[in-house]
């Protein structure tokens, strides 16, 4: 799952034309912490810290049961990747 919002994160950061340390430098966070979020590969990262994140980017971080499938709302999300 971290791997998934990571990749995300990362989409939407190229999207606007922003580096890591860019991203870094306005959220008050280390470029390796934003280069281990993007790979999902961050050892400990704090709800908040991710939140600032998605909000930042524009990014919003939704919770349903696990297993559910797709909305009709995510279904056509995915037709305009």
């Amino acid at each position: 799952m971290l791997f998934a919002i990571g990749k995300e994160i990362r989409k939407a950061r190229r999207g606007r034309k922003g580096s890591q340390a860019e991203l870094a430098r306005v959220l008050g966070m280390s470029r390796t912490t934003i280069g281990q979020i993007e790979n999902g590969t961050a050892q400990d990262i704090g709800a908040r810290k991710l939140i600032r994140i998605l909000e930042f980017l524009g990014l919003e971080l939704r919770v349903r049961p696990l297993g559910a499938p797709p909305t009709l709302d995510e279904l056509r999300e995915k037709e305009g990747d």
